[in-house]
């Protein structure tokens, strides 16, 4: 069996995961660690969601990063706030023992001067949102100009959320003889763009099939009207009492309606989505991880920070427009070698956009 000692990295680390309870690396983590620990060369990285993307990317940079330089040396750029603050609470589990080492988490919705004041302490990995990022480079208070790594984590979901051109924007003040990271679950023509645009020869590492579904998934579906479709997600909730899931829904305005009328009907649920305030969201976030909440109604985006292991359920109130987003949605049940279900509702009409979704996931 493989162990984190063997992938290279120095006791100080290993005693920080052994803390965590972290017995033996994921196939991502076992290829991605070596390759960066031992070469500067570009690396796209190819993983389900839940696999332990995180710790691939950031214990190879933590085994590298110059303790006694108070400089950036390392950017991770996420597509979410949620996503940019999870990264960079691993990061800082993962470096207890690393004495000198600082980490910043930037990302809007959140008062600018405190990460201001953070950044000028020195920090050596900055994690951050494309427009927060793009506005402390343009306020001078984030320097790029010794950055060694750049990550590009969730790389797909970034560029879905229109993000290209923060990207070039930070790409641009990082220096050409960075390496670049580039970690994305499924791999749609823009990711490939970016690649081509902004990796030099890179190596590429794959973990489990691309796009595909986790073997510890189920996938099922019911057809109903669209009148049925309420009644049907209750029903489902009626018959899974000890249910712990996330329903996905594709507005922010369905999304709150359904909470509403789950809430009413005396279901143990609530709503997450960009129109929350932050500490709005940070509290439904915190009673979902405790399961004091039994059911988080949620947009694509706003669920994308959010790191739940034991999750029995995701149900697809509505089908995504993009089939990788249900490949998303799926990944976050049935990890961590627990068993999961994902289930679609779905009306007559949309039964034709199951077959695609089939063939990506296998199943």
């Amino acid at each position: 069996m493989t162990t984190f000692k063997d992938l290279g990295l120095k006791s100080e680390i290993i005693k920080a995961l052994n803390d965590l309870g972290y017995e033996k690396p994921t196939e991502i983590q076992e290829k991605a660690i070596p390759q960066v620990i031992a070469s500067d060369q570009d690396l796209k990285a190819f993983a389900q969601t839940g696999t332990g993307k995180t710790a691939a990317f950031s214990l190879p940079i933590l085994e590298k990063i110059n303790l006694d330089n108070q400089s950036v040396q390392a950017i991770i750029l996420s597509p979410t706030r949620e996503l940019a603050i999870q990264i960079a609470r691993n990061i800082e589990e993962f470096s207890t023992h690393l004495k000198g080492f600082k980490v910043a988490a930037v990302y809007g919705g959140s008062d600018i001067n405190g990460q201001i004041r953070k950044l000028n302490k020195g920090v050596q990995i900055v994690v951050g949102t494309p427009g927060r990022t793009v506005d402390l480079i343009k306020r001078r208070k984030l320097h790029l100009d010794n950055v060694e790594w750049l990550v590009l984590d969730e790389a797909d979901e970034m560029l879905n959320m229109g993000f290209k051109d923060e990207l070039d924007q930070v790409l641009e003040v990082t220096p050409e003889t960075k390496q670049t990271l580039l970690f994305s679950a499924t791999f749609p023509k823009e990711v490939d763009r970016i690649a081509r645009n902004y990796m030099h020869n890179p190596a590429q590492i794959d973990a489990g099939k691309r796009n595909s579904g986790s073997d510890n998934v189920t996938h099922e579906y019911y057809v109903v009207t669209d009148r049925n479709r309420y009644p049907a997600l209750k029903r489902i909730a009626d018959i899974n009492p000890d249910i712990y899931g996330i329903i996905f829904c594709r507005t922010r305005r369905e999304t709150q309606e359904v909470a509403d009328k789950l809430i009413q009907d005396g279901y143990s649920a609530d709503s997450l989505h960009g129109e929350l305030s932050q500490a709005q969201r940070d509290i439904v976030m915190q009673k979902f991880r405790k399961k004091t909440l039994q059911i988080l109604v949620a947009t694509d985006v706003a669920a994308r920070g959010l790191d739940v292991d034991s999750l029995t359920h995701v149900i697809n109130y509505k089908l995504p427009d993009q089939i990788e987003s249900y490949t998303h949605r799926s990944g976050r049940t049935g990890r961590a070698g627990s068993k999961g279900i994902s289930i679609a509702i779905v009306s007559p009409g949309e039964r034709r956009k199951l077959s695609p979704i089939e063939r990506i996931i296998g199943k």
